[in-house]
């Protein structure tokens, strides 16, 4: 062990550049390894939103411009399962950045401030002298795990996957829309709820496209999964025939991330941090990565305490306040009423966007607002 790295992280995403950034950036002098298992530029299946969240994130990396050339969307349209309807300019706009993009430059941006990269697919994992041995040949002090949302690394330290129950599917594309396109659009479905087709215009002409639902309720149906995914997707956005189709898995919060063991930390998607209600999750990957990497080289005797308590002050009583509303969710009748109370009261839907694009709360004033609109509706029988 004579060659350790201050810090190996696994995956070169949002989460694991943000780690490796944060910890050269905290301290410059500190010995960085960053691993992936593809090249970059290299695609990955997202809805590409960047709330203005995931900007204040860049720019505590010392990358406030990083997707300064992408042109900001100003409006947001959401149709609930029974058809309430609010359309609104957010506080803050967000941006889409494809992320064979997005990644290449923050991988760029690592290497720059002093980042070894390297190609490589992680296969084994063990502790021995105090020190994280990667494929018996790489040595760590401290590693964080950002290796998306079928973490090897997850799986190595003998965590068990996200539940079923907590996990979502969703299939992305890209479709054709007029360049002067700013509107986020959110169609959801009370078929097989919880279940929404989005549209996110890049800027470019294009949008990126798609639809997704709880996993239980997919294999529920039936049917092969493409059938479902594909054929709602056209059905919810019939006017946007999408292209470059792609699947993949969302592990949902259930409240509390599964945040590593001993001196392995793990970040973003493979710390099951993917907001429940939206399935956002590049804010919660900078968060946390952020987060990792902080810890890992201002906490290097103990890490993961260090890492915990700072998830918990930045997240806890968020991933709370998610996975209460997860369960009322549940209940087509209450997404309804929440943006029926949006569509009145612009101060409403201004904490519904925080809530579900970056690390809001909900006071039990506008619980209480929905509540009444929820039994409202319920005797009305709507």
């Amino acid at each position: 062990m004579d060659d350790v790295w201050d810090l190996v992280v696994v995956g070169g995403g949002p989460a694991g550049s943000a780690a490796a950034l944060r910890a050269r950036q905290l301290r410059p002098d500190a010995r960085v390894l960053l691993l992936d298992r593809a090249d970059f530029p290299r695609d990955k299946a997202c809805g590409d939103g960047i709330a203005a969240h995931g900007r204040d994130e860049l720019a505590l990396l010392g990358l406030p411009d990083l997707i300064a050339d992408y042109r900001p969307t100003r409006h947001l349209s959401i149709v609930s399962p029974g058809g309430a309807e609010v359309h609104a300019t957010v506080a803050r706009p967000n941006h889409v950045v494809p992320r064979a993009v997005f990644d290449a430059r923050l991988v760029e941006a690592a290497r720059a401030r002093g980042v070894e990269v390297r190609r490589h697919r992680v296969r084994a994992l063990a502790v021995r002298h105090g020190h994280v041995v990667l494929d018996e040949a790489i040595a760590a002090r401290a590693v964080v795990g950002a290796d998306g949302a079928n973490s090897v690394v997850r799986r190595l330290i003998g965590m068990a996957d996200v539940p079923d129950r907590h996990t979502a599917i969703a299939v992305r594309g890209y479709a054709d829309v007029p360049l002067d396109d700013d509107v986020q659009r959110i169609a959801m479905q009370g078929r097989g709820w919880p279940a929404y087709a989005w549209s996110f215009p890049v800027g470019d002409g294009s949008a990126n496209v798609g639809f997704g639902m709880l996993l239980p309720r997919l294999r529920a149906t039936g049917l092969p999964g493409r059938e479902v995914l594909h054929g709602r997707l056209a059905e919810l956005l019939p006017h946007l025939p999408a292209r470059d189709l792609r699947a993949h898995h969302l592990p949902l919060s259930p409240g509390r991330p599964g945040a590593g063991a001993g001196r392995v930390l793990l970040a973003g998607d493979a710390a099951g941090l993917i907001n429940p209600l939206t399935g956002e999750g590049i804010y919660y990957a900078l968060l946390s990565g952020r987060l990792a990497g902080e810890a890992a080289v201002q906490a290097p005797g103990d890490p993961l305490t260090a890492y915990r308590g700072r998830l918990g002050r930045a997240l806890g009583r968020h991933l709370r306040t998610t996975d209460a509303l997860a369960l009322a969710a549940r209940s087509p009748r209450f997404i309804d009423a929440a943006i029926g109370v949006a569509a009145r009261r612009k101060e409403v839907f201004d904490l519904l966007v925080e809530v579900g694009l970056g690390a809001g709360t909900v006071p039990p004033s506008l619980l209480l607002a929905v509540a009444r609109g929820w039994l409202g509706r319920a005797v009305r029988g709507v």
